[in-house]
C-alpha cells in the first residue's frame, strides 16, 4: 500500500499529479499552519512565453490559524475569482486544447464553499477525474492527530494508520525525513522526480517547465497527459 501526503494547492504542477497517480492513498495535509507566498493559494500560469502568477486572496485572519482554519475571500466585490479566470482566458484563450480545458476551469473556480480545504480539495479531485486518476483522497485532520508528533512523526502516524508499506513524497522533501526512521516504523521511503525530458510546446515560446497544471492541459490531449503521469522515477531517502 503506497501513501503520499501534501499540502493542498491552488492548480498544483504536473509533478503532484504523478505522486497521487502512483498512491493508493493521497492524503491532503490540511492541519498545518498556513504558510503566505506558498502554493496554497497560487500557482503559475504562462503569458507571452512567461511565467504569470495567479493568485486566490484568503480572507485576513491570525498568520497562526492551521490551513482548514481559513477562507478565501468572500466579501461583496471581490474580483479573485474572476481575475483569475479572465487571465487564464487572456492567456490560453488560442491554446489547442482551451475549448475542452477552460470549462472545467470555470467550473472549479465557480465552486461555492470558500473554505480552503474544501475548495482545494474540490479542485484536485476534479482534475484527478478528468485524468482518470482513482486514488483515494483522505483529508489529514479527519484522523485526529496526536498534538504532540512532530511533522515526520505526524506522517508515520498516518502511514501506519492506512496500513502503508512504502510513504512517497516529493523531491523538495528529501531533508525532511529520515530513510531509517520510516524503516525502523516498516515503511519504505520514496522520493519521485519528474523526468527532465517532460516537455511539451507551448506555442513558438522556448519551454517553461514547472507551471500549473492548466499549462499542460491547455497545451496537451487528456491521452498525452495520462502518458506524462508516469513519466517519472522513485529515488531513496536519506539516513
Amino acid at each position: 500500500m503506497d501513501v503520499s501526503i501534501m499540502q493542498p494547492y491552488l492548480f498544483p504542477y504536473i509533478g503532484y499529479f504523478q505522486m497521487i497517480n502512483c498512491s493508493d492513498y493521497f492524503v491532503i495535509a490540511d492541519d498545518v499552519q498556513f504558510i503566505k507566498k506558498g502554493w496554497i493559494n497560487r500557482n503559475r500560469i504562462l503569458l507571452n512565453g512567461e511565467p504569470l502568477m495567479i493568485t486566490l486572496p484568503v480572507n485576513r485572519d491570525s498568520t497562526y490559524l492551521k490551513i482548514y482554519e481559513r477562507s478565501f475571500e468572500n466579501r461583496n466585490g471581490s474580483k479573485g475569482r474572476t481575475t483569475i479566470l479572465n487571465k487564464i482566458e487572456n492567456s490560453y484563450h488560442k491554446a489547442p486544447e482551451f475549448k475542452n480545458i477552460y470549462p472545467l476551469i470555470e467550473k472549479i473556480m465557480n465552486f461555492e464553499d470558500y473554505n480552503v480545504v474544501m475548495f482545494l480539495q474540490n479542485n484536485i479531485k476534479e482534475i484527478c477525474y478528468y485524468l482518470d486518476i482513482r486514488t483515494k483522497i483522505i483529508i489529514e485532520s479527519t484522523f485526529n492527530l496526536p498534538t504532540e508528533l512532530d511533522y515526520q512523526d505526524s506522517v508515520i502516524f498516518v502511514c501506519k494508520e492506512l496500513a502503508a508499506k512504502r510513504y512517497i513524497n516529493s523531491i523538495g522533501g528529501m531533508d525532511l525525513y529520515s530513510k531509517s526512521k520510516f524503516a525502523e516504523n516498516g515503511i519504505e521511503l520514496k522520493f519521485i522526480k519528474t523526468r527532465e525530458a517532460l516537455k511539451y510546446r507551448q506555442f513558438y515560446h522556448q519551454f517553461v517547465p514547472n507551471l500549473s497544471i492548466i499549462d499542460v492541459m491547455m497545451f496537451n490531449p487528456r491521452d498525452r497527459i495520462k502518458a506524462m503521469l508516469t513519466e517519472y522515477d522513485l529515488v531513496e531517502g536519506r539516513n
